[in-house]
């Protein structure tokens, strides 16, 4: 074991700490991925950032570490309430778009919908958009059901959120 928990705590809550270094040595040995995902079940709300963090990276490097995991993304990460795996779900879940199957995309979209009716951190916000907006150009029903949402976040307070959505209300049809 390579005790990834330990070496993701402390430091300061917004820094990658080891996060960058556990990376590597997981994308040069993959059987110590199962390890680093099941940190997501740590108490500690740094550690679960960190991990989100990884996760990200490690898809983008390769993504077919996290195909066996989809599900596990869909039944276990998806419950964790922490912005940062929200907003990751939503990232990992666009990146893996051509790897899931309909059912999964279909759990996806609704978890994500229901992360853009009763989320209000920013990054989760933006981040679900993009996925659901993108989703949408082959879906007739989720660009009816987002809509009506992009016009509410359009009226946001924060610049990020209401210009995101503004943009994609843009090339929507109407």
């Amino acid at each position: 074991m390579k005790n990834f928990e330990e070496r993701l705590k402390g430091g300061h809550p917004n820094s990658l700490g080891n996060t960058v270094e556990i990376v590597e040595e997981v994308l040069q040995e993959r059987d110590l991925f199962d390890e680093l995902f099941n940190c997501y079940f740590s108490d500690d709300e740094v550690v679960r950032l960190r991990i989100s963090n990884a996760m990200k990276r490690i898809g983008k490097a390769d993504k077919t570490y996290l195909i066996p995991y989809i599900d596990r993304f869909i039944n276990e990460i998806s419950k964790i309430d922490q912005a940062s795996t929200q907003w990751t779900f939503a990232q990992l879940f666009l990146l893996l778009e051509k790897e899931i199957s309909d059912q999964q995309r279909l759990e996806a979209i609704s978890i994500m919908k229901s992360n853009l009716e009763n989320h209000n951190d920013w990054i989760v916000l933006n981040q679900t958009m993009e996925t659901l907006f993108k989703w949408s150009k082959k879906d007739e029903g989720l660009e009816e059901w987002l809509y009506p949402h992009l016009v509410r976040l359009s009226n946001d307070e924060r610049k990020s959120v209401s210009k995101r959505a503004l943009k994609y209300l843009s090339t929507l049809k109407k």
